[in-house]
């Protein structure tokens, strides 16, 4: 039986790029404040507009009371609150990123289909930190949820079904029993059909991730159905291969997709601890990484940085050099003779300079191990 495809045209998933994030991260002032504000608009904490538009307003009275915030920054406030009050759709969009400058004619806005921290930040260059860990959370989660007949791909990005196929097989429920056939031979023809089914539901498997494809994959199959899919998988897919979940596989899609996000988590948090690991083994032994906010935009000012590691959320007051782009935990005068000025957040200064140097940054959610190393630190490339 040929495959029913259902691709979901329904659903739309915002895409974040790498070279969106950089582009961003690229654009230097020259003085003037570019002004970043996220909001979380998830109907679920905010049922009505008005609600995330209160959380909105208590970040502008913070904002305002600081010194740096002059006409220009104020419009460039103004602008993002009027936008805000236009209202959003939300059957799709979680969490906003908005940024202005208007002396740069920029106003940019990303509707997302996470939620986010709430956030306003005015700096020399928009605050990327937090699209980061979006990006982070965008690759996609295909489970292959299958039984002795029926077969499922699901595949989802950032929590939303982007892509749907399935495939029902007749395994021979009427084989005829009569004169040659005799029990034995019903059952072996029932088992062979069945080893032909999941043969098909790892092909399916394989057509999608050829179509749409997809990072991880996850199962949702009975423990023998499963060893046997497995078996089966394009050596492509056993190498994406991740978990079983822990549902059955008729199960309502709306279970399946709580189960693939749970699984998605797992993924993203085991990556994370492994790369933390590695840092910790590099802090403590080749000296090819560093622990701490002044280690690491020491390593920045080098340009010595591969990947950048930073608790979410994480925020310490530092230094800038308008000279010279370095960065330091105290100031005021830089190593090239010039006056720094204060900066209110000089980790997300930080995460700015990685993506600057084209580095790979990872926001790590609640990940312990790298607080106790000092909630930031940096693998190195010498």
């Amino acid at each position: 039986m040929r495959p029913n495809h259902d691709p979901q045209e329904g659903h739309h998933v915002p895409v974040i790029t790498e070279d969106d994030i950089r582009a961003l991260a690229a654009i230097r002032s020259n003085g003037v404040l570019v002004t970043s504000c996220y909001l979380d608009v998830d109907g679920g904490r905010y049922v009505r507009p008005a609600d995330y538009e209160r959380a909105l307003d208590e970040l502008v009275r913070r904002m305002r009371r600081r010194p740096e915030v002059d006409e220009a920054v104020d419009a460039d406030i103004e602008r993002i609150v009027d936008r805000v009050g236009a209202g959003f759709d939300r059957t799709s969009t979680r969490g906003v990123a908005l940024f202005s400058c208007d002396a740069h004619d920029l106003f940019v806005v990303h509707e997302l289909p996470v939620p986010v921290r709430n956030e306003l930040v005015v700096n020399p260059t928009p605050a990327v930190g937090q699209l980061e860990l979006v990006l982070q959370q965008s690759e996609k989660v295909a489970v292959l949820a299958a039984d002795k007949q029926h077969a499922r791909v699901l595949v989802y990005c950032l929590g939303e079904l982007v892509e749907k196929v399935e495939r029902t097989d007749d395994i021979g429920r009427d084989y005829d029993t009569v004169g040659e056939h005799d029990r034995g031979g019903v059952e072996q023809h029932r088992e062979e059909m069945t080893h032909q089914h999941l043969r098909h539901a790892a092909e399916l498997a394989w057509s999608v991730y050829q179509s749409t494809g997809f990072d991880h994959l996850v199962l949702a199959a009975a423990e023998g159905v499963a060893s046997e899919l497995e078996a089966d998988l394009h050596p492509y897919l056993a190498e994406r291969l991740r978990a079983r979940l822990d549902v059955a596989p008729s199960a309502p899609e709306a279970d399946l997709r709580r189960a693939a996000l749970e699984a998605e988590r797992a993924i993203e948090a085991a990556r994370e601890a492994a790369l933390v690991e590695e840092l910790r083994a590099a802090v403590n032994g080749d000296g090819r990484g560093v622990a701490g906010i002044g280690p690491v935009v020491d390593a920045l000012a080098e340009r010595r940085v591969d990947r950048l590691l930073v608790s979410d959320g994480y925020e310490v007051e530092g230094w800038r050099c308008d000279s010279c782009d370095r960065l330091a935990t105290v100031g005021r005068t830089c190593t090239c003779g010039a006056e720094m000025v204060a900066v209110p957040d000089l980790v997300e200064e930080a995460v700015e300079a990685a993506l600057g140097q084209s580095c790979r940054v990872v926001v790590c959610d609640g990940n312990a191990d790298l607080d106790v190393l000092g909630r930031v630190g940096a693998l190195l490339r010498y």
